[in-house]
């Protein structure tokens, strides 16, 4: 998608990129996820056909991790490492610290015509985003305007959106405010959680990037500027969001379910112990139940069925008493290993008629 529209809140610090240059771009890369070293990966892999060189790469300090809490490198940093391209890991570019100043130089230093960021987690101040030729290009996994902010994977899930994808963005000082350049969309499937659309929009990003940078001074002549109207924001996702309210439909806690697969992942709560839902089925608008909510209706080879909240959008069709149902088909018991429903029924962890609650209770 590439329309002609404003030029960039926050224009490179040149004239728009010449990429008919036998000169390959100099691109630093940031981000520190999984999601960015894919990204990295494939450009890495792609220097000569793209006429580029991933001169440095950034990312985020090594952090404690695992059970013993030894320092763990990111992933983009292992990905960099691994074709012995130079890491840099500063904790700020802020100009009021002498850590922030030193890391602008070194980002001086290596001369870069194109910043590409992905999930970095580390803001970039006006002052950084003009230190490349041609500005800083965001790799965002979502279709902007919609879902600005930390985490639009989990948001499009949780909400029920039936497609999602990519949106390549020249960065200015806003929270993904930037003008865009290119965007690819992918459809949401029934069966999606936010790993698997986690690694499809990763694939997706990188061959965006790889498109954007082969016709550089294309994309930023014909760069969109985002409708703000039309803007949401993807809030950073919090543990307590996994934990499940039966009260609200079996359609909103399935795309729960989904949508914090793997992290936090859903949980409820039986006898004071905690329960992790792993995976269901998607909802059989047919199935209804006048039982409280979280109440376990059945225990079966194939799935467990619990009552849920009534669905607003079926009350035509359904009497106004009636609640939809959840099938779970996989959980995991505090201190225990995932378990099918199949092992849940031969096991006895759980009877018809027994209740699930919220922690509260």
């Amino acid at each position: 998608m590439t329309t002609i529209a404003p030029a960039s809140k926050l224009s490179p610090s040149s004239s728009l990129a010449d990429t008919t240059s036998s000169t390959p771009l100099r691109v630093v890369f940031a981000g520190t996820p999984e999601f960015a070293a894919v990204s990295l990966e494939s450009l890495i892999a792609q220097q000569q056909a793209l006429n580029i060189e991933v001169v440095a790469v950034y990312t985020q300090p090594d952090r404690k991790a695992g059970r013993g809490q030894k320092l763990a490198a990111s992933a983009v940093k292992q990905a960099a490492l691994a074709h012995d391209i130079v890491v840099e890991q500063p904790p700020t570019f802020k100009k009021s610290s002498t850590e922030g100043m030193a890391a602008r130089q070194t980002l001086r230093s290596y001369q870069p015509d194109v910043m590409i960021v992905a999930a970095y987690g580390l803001i970039l101040p006006v002052g950084v985003l003009t230190i490349p030729i041609y500005g800083c290009l965001n790799i965002h996994a979502s279709l902007l305007p919609r879902w600005r902010g930390a985490a639009p994977i989990h948001r499009a899930l949780l909400t029920g959106d039936s497609e999602t994808g990519v949106t390549i963005m020249q960065m200015d000082q806003g929270l993904d405010t930037g003008d865009m350049l290119y965007k690819v969309s992918a459809p949401i499937t029934a069966d999606d959680t936010a790993a698997s659309l986690h690694d499809k929009i990763a694939t997706l990003g990188a061959d965006a990037i790889g498109t954007v940078l082969k016709d550089l001074a294309h994309y930023q002549a014909q760069a969109v500027a985002q409708d703000d109207s039309q803007a949401n924001y993807a809030e950073k996702l919090v543990k307590t969001e996994g934990e499940i309210d039966w009260a609200q439909s079996a359609a909103m806690i399935e795309r729960q379910i989904r949508g914090l697969t793997p992290w936090p992942g859903a949980y409820t709560f039986f006898n004071g112990q905690r329960v992790k839902i792993l995976a269901s089925l998607p909802v059989n608008p047919s199935q209804q139940t006048d039982l409280p909510a979280g109440t376990i209706i059945s225990v079966g080879r194939k799935a467990i069925l619990v009552a849920c909240g009534k669905d607003d959008s079926l009350a035509a069709s359904h009497t106004e008493q009636a609640s939809g149902t959840l099938a779970i088909t996989h959980l995991q018991f505090a201190g225990g290993k995932p378990m099918t429903a199949e092992q849940v029924c031969h096991g006895n962890q759980l009877n018809d008629g027994d209740q699930f609650t919220k922690e509260s209770n």
